[in-house]
């Protein structure tokens, strides 16, 4: 994996665990790279021999230029969170698509004409925006850079052809208020109240969570963030992101490998991982 910051990850145990289960000859190792070094850090894959490599925050995006293909769905999303070598070639693919709609499926939640907020406009964000938006929900994007938003929600709203997606800034908080009342889905693909920075909570406006809001949080370390907290507090459904680190990780570790994990051995470890 490479990221920066990494010290949070538990995808070196999940992907470990699986290698173990299968009797399999690899080892999943975090690297620290800061962004300006994503470039040789993605050569270094075929110079060592690497087969592939996870990308975090705040990477997705940036390695596409060093990349020599692209599958369909990554360059739909304009990011890549899964890198093989094959044969000296690197190919991205995006695999955040699959492990974001599994756990929502599991908890039968169907996003067809619902009304889901987005917060934030990064790499997750464009896989959240974009499956929810082929799924056949309304979204507005809630980001602090306007140019981000617009430019996401313009993309998005080409690939399905049709206006599915609007963008509000943070600061516009009557607004978003109503926003937030009217949703039946609330998803937080930004980094805010990840570890180590575990008191920190999007500026929303709490007091429009409701109960019959489903309440996702991509984040996975704490298994409860601040906004999964409050959103429990009022009646509202939650998930954190554990079941989409581990459908995601799982769709990466198939591509390199060829083949299927174990979904329990992986969630086991990140469980474990987590009570440490």
């Amino acid at each position: 994996m490479f990221g920066y910051p990494v010290e949070h990850t538990l995808s070196p145990a999940m992907h470990n665990a699986a290698i173990a289960a299968l009797g399999l000859h690899y080892v999943y190792i975090p690297f620290s790279v800061p962004p300006d070094q994503i470039g040789p850090a993605i050569r270094s894959l075929v110079a060592l021999g690497i087969i592939g490599v996870n990308l975090t925050i705040p990477h997705k995006e940036r390695v596409l230029p060093y990349l020599d293909q692209i599958a369909p769905e990554a360059q739909a999303l304009g990011a890549v969170n899964t890198v093989h070598n094959v044969e000296s070639r690197l190919i991205g693919y995006n695999t955040d698509d699959r492990g974001f709609t599994e756990p929502l499926r599991a908890a039968g939640f169907s996003p067809q004409g619902k009304r889901a907020v987005v917060l934030g406009a990064g790499g997750a964000a464009r896989a959240v925006t974009h499956r929810l938006a082929r799924d056949g929900a309304q979204i507005t994007l809630v980001n602090r850079t306007p140019e981000r938003a617009q430019a996401l929600a313009d993309e998005v709203n080409r690939s399905v052809g049709r206006e599915m997606v609007d963008w509000l800034h943070f600061a516009e908080r009557t607004r978003l208020t109503d926003v937030m009342k009217g949703a039946q889905l609330l998803v937080n693909t930004t980094s805010v109240g990840m570890s180590p920075n575990y008191q920190a909570i999007p500026p929303i406006p709490l007091d429009a969570l409701h109960p019959g809001l489903f309440v996702y949080d991509l984040i996975y370390r704490p298994q409860e963030t601040r906004l999964l907290a409050a959103a429990r507090a009022v009646g509202a459904q939650t998930l954190n992101g554990i079941a989409m680190l581990v459908h995601q990780g799982a769709a990466a570790f198939e591509i390199w490998t060829g083949t299927r994990p174990p979904l329990d051995v992986m969630e086991q470890a990140v469980l474990a991982g987590l009570e440490r």
